[in-house]
């Protein structure tokens, strides 16, 4: 997958539709084209290369099909190809980046999607999810807590304190699960209405073994805050899981 990865990135058209998604998510594939010197055919076959590769996603919006930067990859090839060779001054250089990233727009459309393929199967992953012996060992040292019956609340915790809640608002095991979601005690979130977070569980279509977890972040048009740090978070917290369930060991981090 990595070479997969390296390829789509190679060429420098592809990363301007990498550059557009990053400046404003969700776009139709009208809105891909506009900016590039490139036949509509052209601009289809880079959009499939690099979902392909993992580094966007779609979804349907009415009869277009809207395109998503999927952050994961390009986490995980951080993780294993900088992370250990430039710390301390990468985290700074990121941390400067998301001040400099650009406003969210509040658009009522699915926003942030980040979905990753973890060699493990669905009901191992729903049980990671809803585990809190095993969510700590992925999100940031933190465990979930929930009887997890649709219109319960559950609580994320850290061993000092309640990072965040929310209600179960759908349930569907191993392939879904819907939840409204709230930081605590981030003071960029303070005013921040609930949003919400769907988790989406699925076999490969195509490789025996392995599951699709896509992450949906939607209805955040009054939480900015929420929506930047889950943004930057969920595609570590994905990492996390997926080396996890491979490997039983915790991602450096997380």
């Amino acid at each position: 997958m990595n070479n997969q990865i390296f390829k789509a990135l190679a060429d420098p058209s592809r990363r301007m539709l990498l550059d557009l998604l990053h400046a404003s998510d969700g776009r139709s594939l009208n809105e891909l084209c506009a900016p590039l010197d490139m036949s509509r055919f052209g601009v289809m076959k880079h959009l499939n290369i690099l979902e392909e590769a993992g580094l966007i996603t779609t979804r349907k919006a009415g009869r277009e099909k809207l395109h998503y930067l999927n952050a994961v990859p390009i986490r995980q090839i951080y993780d294993r190809w900088v992370s250990k060779y430039a710390e301390p001054w990468a985290v700074g250089l990121t941390a400067l980046q998301n001040e400099l990233e650009r406003e969210t727009k509040m658009e009522n459309k699915p926003r942030n999607v980040s979905r990753i393929a973890i060699k493990t199967t669905p009901e191992r992953v729903w049980q990671a999810l809803t585990d809190g012996n095993q969510t700590s060992k992925f999100w940031f040292d933190c465990a979930i807590r929930s009887d997890w019956e649709i219109g319960s609340p559950f609580e994320l915790w850290d061993a000092k304190e309640k990072k965040a809640e929310g209600v179960i608002l759908e349930k569907d095991p191993p392939g879904k699960l819907v939840m409204s979601w709230r930081f605590l005690g981030f003071p960029d979130t303070a005013g921040d209405s609930p949003s919400r977070m769907t988790w989406e569980i699925a076999p490969h279509a195509e490789f025996q073994g392995v599951t699709l977890v896509t992450v949906v972040h939607d209805e955040f048009e009054q939480a900015a805050g929420t929506a930047k740090i889950l943004e930057n978070g969920l595609p570590i917290v994905l990492s996390g899981m997926k080396t996890f369930l491979e490997t039983g060991s915790t991602l450096t981090g997380a």
